[in-house]
C-alpha cells in the first residue's frame, strides 16, 4: 500500500462519526440507496441501518455503489422495534424525516448528540410506526409547492447539517473511534 493511500485511510478514519447514522426504511431506488451511502460517507458515517419490513433491499449495481458500500457497514433489520432498541442502547436520539405540526426544522435540532436520522420510502414517506416511535420527529423547511425532495438529497441536506453542527463543535477534530477500533478497521480496508 502507498503512504499516500494509508494517509488516506487514517485521515478518514479519525473523521468517522460513530454517533451519526441513517437508517433507511424500504428505500427501494437503488440509485436513492447508493446516492444515500455516498452521502453519509461523505460525512464520516460508519454504518447505516437497513430497515425493510414491506420491500426487499435492492440490488445494487457495482458502478453506482461500490465506492461506498466498500467502506460502510451496514446493518439490517426487519422490524422499527429491533432497530429503535438497538440503536437506543448506544444512546442515540432517533429523528424521523415526518410532516407533521409538532416536526421540528432540522434547523432547530442538536445535531451534535448521537443522531440517527430515519429516512422513509420513497413513495410512503416514512412509515407511521416509525415516526411515532422516533423521539424527534424533523422536517427540512421549503419555501416553493413541493413539500418533499428526493429521498437522497432529504439524507444529504441533512447529514451536510449535521456535519457543519459537528465540525462547529470541533467533532472532527478528534477521533471517535477507539485507537483499537480504528486499527481494526484499517486492517481491514488494506485487505480490499
Amino acid at each position: 500500500m502507498t503512504e499516500r493511500r494509508k494517509e488516506k485511510f487514517l485521515e478518514v478514519l479519525r473523521a468517522r462519526q460513530t454517533g451519526l447514522t441513517v437508517v433507511m426504511e424500504d428505500i427501494h431506488d437503488p440509485h436513492n440507496v447508493s446516492a444515500m451511502l455516498r452521502s453519509a460517507d461523505a460525512v464520516g458515517v460508519g454504518e447505516v441501518q437497513l430497515l425493510y419490513t414491506k420491500d426487499k433491499f435492492p440490488r445494487l449495481g457495482k458502478k453506482s455503489s461500490a465506492s461506498a458500500t466498500k467502506w460502510i457497514k451496514r446493518n439490517p433489520f426487519d422490524n422499527v422495534e429491533t432497530c429503535y432498541e438497538k440503536l437506543r442502547k448506544r444512546g442515540f436520539v432517533i429523528c424521523a424525516t415526518h410532516l407533521g405540526k409538532k416536526s421540528a426544522s432540522l434547523y432547530d435540532i442538536d445535531l451534535t448528540r448521537n443522531i440517527a436520522f430515519v429516512f422513509g420510502n420513497e413513495h410512503r414517506g416514512v412509515s407511521d410506526a416509525a415516526a411515532k416511535l422516533a423521539d424527534e420527529n424533523f422536517q427540512i423547511p421549503m419555501k416553493g409547492m413541493i413539500q418533499s425532495l428526493n429521498v437522497s438529497v432529504a439524507c444529504a441536506v441533512s447529514l451536510f447539517e449535521a456535519l457543519r453542527q459537528r465540525m462547529e463543535s470541533g467533532m472532527y477534530g478528534k477521533p471517535q473511534l477507539s485507537r483499537q477500533a480504528l486499527m481494526k478497521l484499517f486492517d481491514e480496508w488494506s485487505a480490499k
